[in-house]
């Protein structure tokens, strides 16, 4: 059986041409660009609460890491480095072997180097920290939502719960949603680009991993502000599913790492320019208002508050 020292070489030792040294050292050797600040945010993964046991590891290395880049993107950082800590039961040179595929892969595409980390044995644990760069003073924060503001979310929220929702025996999607509802899941895509163009024009921003109200709560509570979401202006459901599961899904179901960002009413022409330049849905859902409220309110098509049973997700509820 290899050794740790021989794993970490023959799996996770890889060229990092945008750092002064990578694996190999006790510290990694980083030099920020001029002008830049570091963003820097970690993010665990652990068996049975985050990814099932017999989650495919290729999947799972690519998820570890996009899961860290949406939080930069939503400061608007661009992804720079990355350290991976965890933990594994056995040294399965196999599961290994594709979880190093699916974690480089994720990183190739971002360009991100990963420049070190620690294993040990135990339950299957990832840690992984992630680091990126944002000019001084432009990072997008969740304390600077203005009454007034537009809300805008981006791409199809909700796809990601209703992915574990069919994998759990919960419900039974459609052969064609069951396809995009696992790779929302398993795959995710940082909306990195996104993060990027929105500096200068968004005011605060969060990435929606715990559930669309309970992330908007954040930046709610962070600004001092309250929030109106429409119903109407929110994403269609997807067919073929039982709509109070997919509505439930999509307002509090999280693991689905879109944007969610206020910006000022004038700058409506400018992101709906940018969803069509990326390809990329962006949908106007509400507006922040100025009575502060952890809890933004739901309203329907006439403009009267429904309830909202459940809010997001909780590791400690």
């Amino acid at each position: 059986m290899p050794s740790e020292f021989e794993l970490i070489r023959r799996y996770f030792s890889r060229p990092t041409p945008r750092s002064v040294l990578g694996p190999g050292d006790d510290c990694a050797l980083l030099t920020p660009a001029p002008g830049m600040e570091l963003a820097i945010t970690t993010d665990m993964l652990v068996e049975g609460t985050h990814f099932l046991p017999d989650t495919d590891p290729e999947q799972l290395g690519w998820k570890v890491l996009a899961v860290n880049l949406s939080d930069l993107a939503a400061m608007g950082a661009r992804p720079r480095w990355a350290l991976l800590a965890g933990s594994l039961p056995t040294a399965c040179e196999s599961w290994i072997g594709s979880f190093a595929e699916g974690l480089f892969a994720c990183a190739t595409r971002y360009a991100v180097d990963v420049v070190g980390g620690d294993t040990t044995r135990g339950p299957r644990n990832l840690c992984l920290t992630a680091l990126g760069e944002v000019p001084a003073g432009a990072a997008l924060r969740r304390d600077r939502a203005l009454p007034g503001d537009d809300l805008w979310l981006s791409g199809q929220p909700g796809l990601a719960t209703l992915g574990l929702a069919h994998l759990q025996g919960r419900t039974q999607l459609p052969e064609a949603l069951t396809e995009e509802c696992l790779a929302a899941l398993q795959r995710p895509m940082p909306r990195v680009e996104l993060g990027l163009r929105l500096r200068g024009l968004a005011h605060a921003a969060i990435d929606i991993s715990d559930g669309l109200f309970a992330d908007l709560g954040h930046i709610l509570e962070r600004s001092g502000v309250g929030a109106e979401v429409f119903l109407t202006e929110l994403p269609p459901l997807p067919s073929g599913v039982d709509p109070r599961l997919a509505r439930q899904c999509q307002l509090a179901g999280g693991d689905d790492y879109e944007l969610l960002f206020s910006a000022a009413p004038g700058r409506r022409a400018e992101l709906s320019a940018l969803a069509n330049e990326l390809r990329l849905p962006l949908w106007r859902c509400g507006r922040i208002v100025a009575t502060p409220s952890r809890q933004p309110a739901l309203l329907d098509a006439n403009g009267r508050p429904m309830n909202v049973v459940s809010r997001g997700f909780d590791h400690f509820a």
